[in-house]
């Protein structure tokens, strides 16, 4: 921590010598905002002036990668991310008071790591909001899902996560959460692989499924036959062999 005061000429001047653009940092109620700045991971100036002042961070709207210094925020309640390049390598340090997470429109893949980091990092946690990511199974994200994929992530984050008052952009209500409680477990959403068209499967060396060999004849090579047939099954058991009449062999 800089013995400087952080709205002061000389905490500006430390500031602008940073790198850092001094007329994007807002502070004001011990919130602290750094907004669409392009900046790939959290200028080290801004916990250094504002560090454990910061009840509120909103970092939206940059090229995040790495929330490298984020420990050095220990009293945030609210953590604004959206709109970044954080991806499933994300670390996040253990904050005890943070209430709020926002990692809209970011390069999330993996729910199942999200939600353990966060259960393991944010103990006060009641408010996450994902979406815009690839883990969070609705239209913003992926086109082919729909509403019951998206009610199914919901209960699987609310068994993980059971002290969420809000997810995403809605309050969890109290059916979702007695569901979530009964059968959460089981709704992790899993998409099958799209189907292949049948130009796909030939370039890959895909057949349709059959009970007949591969050596089979096509469909314009098979032959009729009429009147006496040349062909005799000989089997020993067959049951065919008590209709062949002496004149047909």
């Amino acid at each position: 921590m800089l013995p400087v005061a952080a709205g002061t000429m000389e905490g500006r001047v430390y500031l602008r010598e940073s790198g850092v653009n001094e007329l994007a940092v807002v502070f004001h109620n011990n919130r602290l905002s750094y907004v669409g700045q392009d900046c790939q991971r959290i200028p080290p100036m801004l916990h250094m002036l504002y560090g454990p002042q910061v009840y509120c961070l909103d970092l939206s709207f940059n090229a995040l990668e790495s929330l490298w210094g984020l420990a050095e925020f220990p009293n945030l309640e609210e953590l604004v991310l959206d709109n970044n390049l954080l991806n499933d390598s994300i670390h996040f340090p253990r904050l005890n008071k943070l209430h709020t997470l926002s990692l809209n429109k970011n390069k999330i893949t993996n729910l199942d790591l999200l939600l353990t980091k966060a259960s393991n990092h944010f103990p006060k946690l009641t408010y996450l909001s994902i979406l815009g990511n690839v883990a969070c199974p609705n239209q913003l994200s992926d086109s082919e899902k729909d509403e019951e994929d998206y009610r199914r992530y919901r209960y699987y984050v609310l068994h993980h996560l059971p002290g969420l008052q809000f997810l995403d952009s809605s309050r969890v209500s109290l059916e979702e959460r007695l569901e979530a409680e009964r059968r959460g477990h089981f709704m992790k959403v899993v998409r099958p692989n799209k189907k292949m068209s049948s130009d796909e499967e030939d370039q890959a060396g895909f057949t349709p499924y059959t009970p007949l060999p591969s050596s089979r004849r096509g469909a314009g090579e098979h032959k009729g036959a009429y009147g006496k047939c040349r062909y005799r099954y000989s089997g020993k058991h067959s049951e065919g062999n008590r209709f062949i009449a002496n004149s047909d062999l």
